[in-house]
C-alpha cells in the first residue's frame, strides 16, 4: 500500500551492528540519512535469505518492485522522479558496540506494557485519560517500581484512592512485573510490516529506545 512520504519517512527500521545484533530503532528518515552517507546498508529478506544492498542499489530494487509489483505492507518513499521503499532493517558498517542490557522505566513503557489498558477495569484507553497508580501506595510504603506501577483509568484511580486493591475490594487483571524487554518493541512486533525483525531478535533481554 502506498502512503503518504511524510508517513513513510516516519515509520520505523531496526538498526543491526556491524555483527548483525539489533541495537535500535530509528525512523526511515534517519536511516535514508545513514545511507546516504555509506554509513549503512539494506538488510532485505528474500525467498528466506538475507541479502545487503547500499543506497544505489537499495534505489534501483525499488525501481524495479515498483513497477512491477509492490506488497500491502510496503511504505514508499516518493522523490520528485521516483520512489524509494522504506527500508525495514539497516545495518551499520562500523558500529560493533552492543545494546544496553535494560529497560528504561518510564511512562510510555509502562503504558506500552499494559497495553493502553486500565489494570482494574480492563477497558482500553487513549494515552491521555490514563493516569498511573501505585499499587501498594506509598503512604503505605509503596514503590515507584516496575512491580507496583500499573495504568489505571480515572474512574478507577478515584475509586482505589489511598488503599491497596485489596483495601478498596478491586482486583488486578494482571501481575505488573519489569518487562524482559522493550514493551514497544513488542506492539511493533504484533504489525505484519515489522514481522522481518523478528529473525534478529533472538534475545529476550536488549533494550530499544523508540524515537
Amino acid at each position: 500500500m502506498t502512503v503518504g512520504c511524510h508517513s513513510a519517512l516516519e515509520s520505523s527500521v531496526l538498526v543491526l551492528n556491524k555483527t548483525f545484533v539489533a541495537v535500535h530503532v530509528i525512523s526511515v528518515r534517519r536511516a535514508f540519512c545513514l545511507l546516504c552517507k555509506d554509513l549503512a546498508e539494506v538488510v532485505s529478506q528474500e525467498d528466506g535469505q538475507f541479502a545487503t544492498y547500499d543506497f544505489t542499489s537499495w534505489a534501483e530494487l525499488s525501481a524495479f518492485r515498483a513497477a512491477n509489483f509492490r506488497q500491502e505492507d510496503d511504505d514508499w518513499v516518493r522523490t520528485p522522479t521516483s520512489e524509494i521503499l522504506s527500508p525495514r532493517v539497516i545495518r551499520l558498517l562500523s558500529y560493533d558496540k552492543m545494546p544496553k542490557q535494560t529497560v528504561k522505566f518510564n511512562r510510555r513503557n509502562i503504558f506500552a506494557r499494559d497495553h493502553n489498558q486500565c489494570q482494574y477495569c480492563g477497558k482500553r484507553f487513549p494515552t491521555t485519560e490514563l493516569s498511573l497508580d501505585h499499587v501498594i501506595p506509598r503512604s503505605q510504603g509503596g514503590g515507584t517500581t516496575w512491580d507496583n506501577i500499573v495504568c489505571a483509568c480515572v474512574d478507577c484511580n478515584v475509586r482505589k484512592g489511598g488503599r491497596t486493591p485489596r483495601q478498596a475490594n478491586m482486583t488486578l487483571i494482571r501481575k505488573p512485573e519489569k518487562p524482559k524487554r522493550s514493551p514497544l518493541l513488542n506492539m511493533k512486533l504484533s504489525q505484519k510490516k515489522y514481522q522481518s525483525w523478528q529473525s534478529f531478535i533472538d534475545s529476550a533481554y536488549w533494550n530499544v529506545e523508540l524515537k
